[in-house]
């Protein structure tokens, strides 16, 4: 059986995948956005006097937003400094 390909003269080799536009990369239009639609729910459902669930799913959603800041600053210092384990283009 012949291994994959996607070469057009049919040599067998496969071609490198073209690297991602920089916008689709950007991680952090991404937390800021469902970072502030969370904020967002919490004060309508805060405002509007609803109490239950969904008031406190709101509200650790916009917890966990704030904290994914701070996991993305932590991990950009770390790649700024050269640290093997952190992950780059954050």
């Amino acid at each position: 059986m012949e291994e994959p390909s996607n070469d057009a003269g049919g040599t067998g080799g496969l071609s490198a995948p073209p690297e991602l536009p920089t916008r689709l990369l950007e991680l952090w239009p991404v937390v800021v956005v469902g970072t502030g639609l969370w904020l967002a729910a919490f004060l309508v459902l805060l405002l509007t006097g609803q109490d239950g669930v969904w008031l406190w799913t709101t509200l650790a959603g916009w917890v966990l937003g704030l904290i994914g800041f701070g996991v993305m600053a932590w991990q950009r210092v770390a790649a700024r400094r050269g640290a093997r384990g952190a992950q780059r283009g954050l």
